[in-house]
């Protein structure tokens, strides 16, 4: 879009997209460290699913909502 100075409107149309998309903000929060590590699990238990995936955070003491892996919050020491 700016390497050719074309108008938002024009370079979304040309891309197909609508420009809302373009300028939307995600509303995910940032949680790089859990999804690093949900990931490492992941790979390493492959028949795992996301429930079986949420009780092993449980036990390292992450603090997840087992429904997409929101309200997470990193390991919590709870002594």
């Amino acid at each position: 879009m700016k390497e050719k100075s074309y108008s938002q409107r024009r370079a979304c149309a040309l891309a197909g997209i609508d420009p809302r998309v373009y300028r939307r903000r995600s509303a995910r929060a940032i949680d790089a460290e859990l999804r690093k590590r949900l990931k490492d699990l992941s790979s390493e238990r492959r028949r795992f699913g996301y429930r079986r995936l949420h009780i092993l955070l449980k036990r390292e003491g992450w603090e997840v909502n087992w429904i997409g892996g929101r309200e997470a919050n990193g390991p919590v020491d709870h002594s």
